[in-house]
């Protein structure tokens, strides 16, 4: 299945989303909501993976960011106890509507609540992340491997997503900023700050609003290179819970070490 749905996403990004690269028209381009794009590469290549994926496994249902964004009530489809796709069509549709190269297709399997399988394809580079639930994730099918390392506090490095965060954590983490090395702006693509972790281009990355088809690919295959993703209490991720704040790091010592420095109260 790792190599079906990974030729789905190639040929959907081949069909939907490059051609329109660096060339949407005006009309090409919608405002669902309050600074947030959608655009015609989103719709059409949301509908081709849809249909892709329910002929791969008949019976399966498809939760797609789109398809929620037009019908809320679709949301109820996290708590099916079946075969679940999570499908984010075009993350970083802003860098996408702007010209700028971070962008993927996201899917994610999910059994009884649980990701078991996970894709995340990068159009340009045709870069594919895959893992799956106890065996491992690989890189266009090298095996992934985050470092065991655990640097200080003070040579911490990674991203804030401050956007969203609740007026007090905000203020408690631009306070502590001085405590690392380096706070970065972010990729706004889930779909490569989390190989940017495994890869050891930055440390961590905290998120506070965690959509499921944002986080559910990249949290298990960061997880399953080696490390650890988690709620901002500490209790383990997984896509069905719906609550905001998400930390997520290159390896358990990692993680705790930036807890203690930017959240711990």
């Amino acid at each position: 299945m790792i190599d079906q749905v990974t030729e789905l996403l190639r040929q959907t990004a081949a069909q939907a989303i490059l051609p329109r690269y660096q060339a949407l028209c005006a009309q090409d381009i919608v405002e669902k909501s309050p600074g947030e794009l959608v655009t015609a590469a989103d719709r059409e290549a949301e509908a081709l993976i849809t249909a892709g994926l329910t002929a791969l496994l008949p019976g399966s249902v498809v939760l797609g960011e789109e398809a929620v964004s037009a019908q809320a009530q679709l949301r109820e489809r996290l708590a099916h106890d079946g075969d679940l796709w999570l499908v984010d069509p075009l993350d970083g549709t802003a860098n996408f509507v702007a010209g700028q190269p971070c962008f993927a297709v996201m899917v994610a399997l999910v059994r009884r609540g649980e990701t078991v399988a996970a894709w995340m394809l990068d159009p340009l580079a045709d870069r594919m992340h895959t893992a799956e639930r106890g065996s491992g994730a690989w890189t266009d099918g090298v095996r992934a491997h985050t470092s065991h390392a655990a640097p200080c506090e003070e040579a911490l490095r990674g991203a804030v997503f401050t956007r969203f965060l609740p007026p007090d954590l905000r203020t408690r983490t631009e306070a502590r900023a001085g405590r690392i090395a380096q706070v970065l702006p972010g990729l706004r693509c889930a779909g490569h700050e989390y190989p940017a972790i495994a890869a050891g281009q930055q440390h961590f990355a905290l998120f506070w609003r965690a959509e499921s088809w944002d986080h559910a690919p990249g949290a298990l295959f960061l997880t399953e290179a080696g490390g650890q993703v988690a709620r901002l209490d500490g209790t383990g991720y997984t896509p069905v819970d719906v609550r905001p704040g998400l930390l997520a790091a290159q390896n358990p010592d990692t993680w705790d070490a930036v807890h203690r420095a930017l959240l711990a109260p």
